[in-house]
């Protein structure tokens, strides 16, 4: 039997814990609000809005993000996005980030259906992004959110103007076993109620060198600053049982009549060095279904928001494109590096802090 999911540890600090979390490097952005919500099996999970600026928003984007990973790494993209006249509407997936774990090992990514993620993603937009947020609504999902958007875009339509999915999580690429044995496997290992168990040790922290997830060595280390100053936000390897539920979930999203179900416009971005999901799967899923347009950033590798900028800028001007088609955008805005972004925070708290 599976251990049984815990509740949060209890914060007993005299000042209420923040709910979004900052380090020099990665200021969390202004103009927002954040909080929890409760999904349909009553967990909480946490979420957060970011407004632009403009009198009049463009519309919301929905940023969905992939397995590991949490609000505070994408902190850099949703001030790309609110500059842009957008607002900016996210959460953490269940079990990861500051959103409730489901194992008493917490650093186990776990899920017990991948139908939950669907769900909960429902309740997102039901309950925070509907009447809280500014239509039209977009959604940017990155990897295992990619996957859970084409999972449930069938029920989007009327919901989501436009899709835009990166490197989409829809296939395990690069396997020493073959993804049919490991599918197996997985699904017995849940049958027999070991489906929270792993197969790789939780090595923390990674080396740059060798790393498969991004070539730019300042954003590969600000995330795991982040990590190092918040370590309840990470989480380790995966267990069984999520490892079955991604692979159900991959076979059922590429079939052709899963893909025809598809109404909403969808541009899928593959990175042409993804050591993790390969660029072939992906222009398979794209080649089968009306409503999907691809293209391939060729050299990145799988975390393209996170880049070096000759990749992120080619990235970040795709999605602009495809979002605003009607505009011209200016490429200058997308030349600005992290750390003008630093200086330009410093500069408005010593603007608020002069009065």
């Amino acid at each position: 039997m599976e251990p049984a999911a815990e509740d949060q540890p209890s914060d007993n600090a005299k000042e209420p814990a923040p709910i979004l979390y900052a380090i020099p490097d990665n200021p969390v952005p202004e103009n927002h609000v954040a909080g929890h919500f409760e999904t349909r099996d009553k967990r909480k999970l946490r979420y957060a809005i970011f407004k632009s600026d403009l009198r009049i928003a463009k519309g919301t984007i929905v940023l969905l993000h992939g397995r590991n990973e949490f609000i505070e790494k994408y902190f850099e993209t949703i001030r790309h996005f609110t500059d842009l006249g957008f607002w900016v509407a996210t959460f953490d997936w269940r079990g990861q980030g500051g959103s409730d774990r489901l194992l008493k090992r917490p650093l186990r990514g776990h899920v017990r259906r991948f139908s939950d993620f669907e769900d909960d993603l429902s309740t997102f937009l039901e309950t925070i992004v509907l009447p809280e947020t500014r239509l039209p609504f977009m959604m940017v999902a990155h990897s295992m959110g990619g996957l859970i958007a084409l999972s449930a875009a069938p029920t989007l339509a009327n919901r989501i103007d436009r899709l835009v999915c990166l490197a989409p999580f829809v296939e395990l690429s690069n396997q020493r076993v073959g993804v049919g044995l490991i599918h197996v496997m997985c699904k017995l290992l849940t049958v027999l109620g070991l489906g929270w168990i792993t197969f790789e040790r939780d090595a923390f922290p990674r080396p740059y060198d060798g790393n498969v997830l991004t070539s730019d060595n300042a954003r590969f280390r600000r995330n795991q600053n982040i990590y190092e100053a918040w370590p309840k936000l990470r989480v380790g390897p995966p267990t069984a049982r999520w490892i079955a539920a991604m692979l159900s979930a991959m076979k059922r999203v590429s079939r052709v009549t899963h893909l025809d179900r598809v109404q909403v416009p969808t541009l899928l971005i593959a990175a042409g060095a993804d050591s993790i999901v390969s660029q072939r799967a992906i222009e398979t899923v794209a080649n089968r279904f009306r409503a999907g347009h691809m293209l391939t950033i060729d050299g990145a590798r799988h975390e393209l928001l996170h880049e070096a900028d000759r990749y992120r800028i080619q990235t970040l001007a795709a999605i602009d494109a495809f979002l605003l088609p009607d505009e011209e955008l200016s490429l200058e805005r997308l030349l600005q590096r992290p750390s003008d972004e630093g200086e330009k925070e410093k500069e408005r708290e010593t603007v608020s802090a002069d009065g």
